[in-house]
């Protein structure tokens, strides 16, 4: 059983649209190859609902994307996962995210399955040139990168963001070094900016090629650590918030920062925009604008009269603007969508606006809203009562009804408890279960059968490929640890040292082929170039809060290094001054858990948190 989603129903709508532009004679340019539209998809992280002006933010100023919101059709009720990898999966691949593996930003558990189809796959396949730029988050190593999953041309950072643990050592938000097609490359300037930049490029690259393209424009930004240029900051810089809401530091540096990278994406919007008008694209290209959940921070001053933020159950966690502007497609006019939406409909519906052939045998969890985008709501589906899903899980497995909202457009059930009419209470402040019970009845016994259905998927842990010849050496990060507890996922946790004592996790690996494997350990990554036990200097600073790289590094007596993988325990010594610990082994084809240490003389240990794997032919 599949459960259809909003997204789905605006993709039907954006297929008519479609079919009205293709009659029309002024559509039958030279920008419009084989009739296909282009498409723009731009999503930020950690901008809510709220953090826009004109969702009526009193301070922000965002006007190149008010001006889209005027010009847009608008799904007014539309939702995500709480948190990002979950949100990028759903959207990827039209399937609830609990069902692609993607339950989590960390932990193992925010590596898209392979067997997932993407965006980008069913844009390549249909002829498309193909761009993802920013922030992917759905997995660092092979098969799970955008470059194994359908884009052709990337340029990315590692992890959830700059400076986390899967990164490149040391970048910041300013003149960093990402991966640009599997190859680091450095780059100048400040991340949002770089990555619309390359988005031009290779736009421009599609236009003199001929070829339709759909670029995937995903900021890190406004995402922590909150640094903005000084000159987006600077009119943020004295904000007044009030006291029941300063938060543990009490002051509006933080805020300034987190609406001066609001401000620099809505100057890169806006950039982006008048860079398709004079190259002649605009007409034929859908433009997306939309985030991937709830504020991080900006509920401090503003939350569309929301409940919750970023991680929450609530709306306000999880309910963002999606906004969708294509003159051919006659979808340029301030139009409201009012059915619930989800992020599983939008890969449904851009394959019906754009007439692309779906991926043979997937069956969307998503539904296409192609026909509401028209204006012309497909009859066979009833919207008003659409039942939708999302949950916050953030654990090793998942937990039945851990902090879920089961939607409707009139209802939130809420942890299977709280029920919500949120067409008089969208604040969510009275719960009204106890008056409804069949309503509470009827939204559980929903939900219950997804679970059932989802339930046997939870067992199918992603792998990271060991020995393939699209990733050797792999280069494995504790990022990806799967344990009951946290891992170091950004650099400060690197340098600080920080380790669970005896929960280092492991890593879940696919040997590709057998034969000899070398595998080197390391406390710092290759690049650095740094010993085991050196300590690190602080790096410099940037404009805002604390880059992760300002946290000094600390010193270790480590001595030697174990490795535990396909029933082998392996041990080497290493010298005071050594830059990493080297095991080599035969090692079996098949699916196994990696464990590597290091190890101290008094009997301390830390878990390696970095590891290259390379199969020897």
């Amino acid at each position: 059983m599949r459960y259809p989603s909003v997204l789905s129903l605006v993709l039907v709508l954006f297929g008519g649209l479609q079919i009205a532009a293709a009659n029309d004679p002024a559509n039958s340019n030279e920008n419009r190859v084989a009739g296909k539209p282009n498409v723009v998809i731009v999503i930020t992280d950690d901008q809510g609902h709220g953090d826009l002006s004109c969702h009526g933010n009193p301070i922000l100023k965002t006007p190149n994307i008010d001006e889209l919101y005027a010009e847009s059709i608008r799904l007014k009720d539309y939702h995500v996962a709480p948190t990002c990898s979950p949100t990028r999966a759903a959207l990827q691949s039209g399937h609830w995210t609990n069902r692609t593996g993607v339950w989590h930003t960390i932990m193992g558990r925010s590596m898209l399955r392979e067997s997932e189809p993407t965006i980008g796959q069913v844009f390549s396949d249909a002829g498309y040139a193909t761009g993802m730029f920013g922030k992917w988050h759905l997995g660092d190593n092979f098969p799970y990168r955008p470059e194994d999953r359908g884009y052709t041309e990337v340029l990315r950072h590692g992890g959830g963001g700059v400076g986390q643990t899967p990164d490149y050592w040391d970048n910041a938000y300013f003149d960093g070094i990402y991966w640009h097609n599997k190859t680091p490359v450095p780059v100048k300037g400040y991340c949002t900016d770089v990555y619309f930049d390359y988005a031009k490029k290779f736009i421009k690259a599609q236009k003199t090629a001929g070829k339709p393209w759909l670029a995937y424009i995903s900021t890190n930004a406004p995402h922590g650590p909150l640094h903005a240029p000084e000159e987006s900051a600077k009119p943020y810089l004295n904000i007044e918030i009030p006291e029941a809401k300063k938060g543990k530091k009490g002051n509006s540096l933080g805020l300034a920062h987190f609406y001066g990278m609001i401000a620099n994406i809505d100057d890169n919007v806006g950039a982006m925009r008048k860079f398709l008008v004079e190259e002649g694209l605009s007409e034929n290209t859908i433009f997306i604008f939309t985030t991937d959940n709830g504020t991080a921070g900006g509920d401090r001053i503003f939350n569309s009269k929301m409940r919750g933020k970023k991680g929450s159950q609530y709306d306000g966690g999880h309910r963002v603007p999606f906004f969708l502007h294509w003159p051919a497609g006659n979808m340029s006019t301030s139009t409201d969508i009012e059915p619930i939406t989800h992020a599983v409909d939008v890969l449904p519906t851009l394959i019906e606006l754009c007439d692309v052939p779906a991926p043979q045998g997937v069956e969307f969890d998503g539904t296409s809203v192609a026909s509401l985008l028209r204006g012309q709501p497909d009859e066979s589906v009833n919207w008003n009562e659409r039942i939708l899903i999302t949950d916050s899980q953030r654990v090793k497995d998942p937990i039945m009804w851990k902090s879920s909202s089961v939607m409707t457009s009139k209802w939130r059930l809420i942890d299977g408890k709280e029920l919500y009419d949120i067409k008089s209470d969208p604040g969510q402040k009275f719960d009204v279960a106890l008056a409804y019970p069949a309503e509470v009845r009827r939204l559980r016994e929903f939900y219950e059968g997804w679970w059932e259905e989802l339930k046997p998927s939870f067992e199918q842990s992603t792998a990271i490929y060991l020995g393939h010849p699209e990733d050797n050496p792999a280069r494995l990060t504790c990022h990806d640890w799967i344990t009951t507890k946290s891992t170091p996922w950004n650099q400060a946790h690197i340098r600080k040292g920080i380790d669970a004592p005896g929960n280092t996790g492991f890593w879940n690996v696919k040997i590709v082929k057998a034969g000899k494997y070398e595998i080197r350990l390391r406390r710092w990554p290759e690049e650095s170039n740094a010993q085991i036990n050196s300590a690190m200097k602080p790096g410099p600073p940037v404009a805002g809060a604390s880059a992760f790289r300002e946290t000094p590094g600390r010193q270790f007596t480590l001595n030697s290094a174990t490795v535990e993988i396909a029933d082998q325990s392996l041990k080497t010594e290493f010298a005071a001054d050594a830059v990493e610990a080297v095991i080599t082994a035969e090692l079996p084809a098949g699916t196994t858990k990696l464990t590597a240490k290091f190890h101290g003389a008094d009997g301390s240990s830390v878990g390696a948190y970095y590891a290259y794997i390379k199969l020897i032919e």
